[in-house]
């Protein structure tokens, strides 16, 4: 699997573009694409490799993931899919984002179908395997991929920290629990992909992240 990192937004949100090259089908990751030159980027790059997007997907629905949502929906025919959980996020986008001192006029994007635990999502020979991480949000899903040893955390996971947990909706207890329960069990050489920064491994966050000591 190929997988194209672009940093978008205001606040370098990691949206993710997955290839199986061989098929050329493909998947969206938390597409983030704020101003017009960067969704055109996105558009640019998926069109001249000959792209097929057959998932957007979005591992939580905070305003900085949700921002090209709506345009890569359009502009791919693809629904976007979450966890319904955080569905109460998109009731307050242009809210939450303005008080962030970031002005949307973009309506909230819509969530297309629900992922719940244990759903998969195949494209060419690829598969991601949804785990369901609560904490950051209510509805925070991973995405796993074991043949390729990564994972898609969104906001869960850090380099070295973990996600927020004072926003509304989020549970720093819970947050604590899904990454123990849910990500650390995952093989050590598991590369870790979050919303925002470096990756890292889960071999590192085991034995550097203090919070998870």
């Amino acid at each position: 699997m190929f997988i194209k990192i672009f940093t978008f937004n205001p606040v370098s949100e990691c949206t993710y573009l997955l290839v199986d090259e061989p098929s050329k089908e493909a998947v969206i990751i938390d597409c983030g694409a704020f101003y017009e030159e960067e969704k055109e980027e996105l558009r640019e790059y998926v069109m001249d490799h000959g792209l097929q997007i057959k998932y957007i997907l979005n591992t939580h629905l905070h305003f900085d993931h949700c921002f090209g949502v709506s345009f890569a929906t359009q502009t791919f025919g693809t629904a976007m899919g979450a966890n319904k959980e955080d569905a109460y996020l998109l009731s307050a986008y242009n809210a939450s984002a303005a008080r962030f001192g970031i002005r949307i006029n973009d309506s909230a994007p819509r969530i297309g179908f629900n992922i719940e635990e244990g759903m998969s999502f195949k494209f060419g020979s690829e598969e991601l395997q949804a785990l369901h991480v609560p904490g950051h949000t209510p509805g925070s899903i991973a995405f796993y991929s074991p043949t390729s040893k990564c994972v898609f955390v969104g906001d869960a996971l850090f380099k070295n920290s973990i996600g927020r947990t004072d926003l509304p909706g989020g549970n720093f207890e819970q947050l604590i629990s899904s990454i123990k329960t849910k990500l650390l069990p995952l093989p050590d050489d598991t590369v870790v992909y979050s919303g925002h920064g470096e990756s890292t491994t889960i071999k590192d966050e085991k034995r550097y992240n203090m919070y998870l000591r």
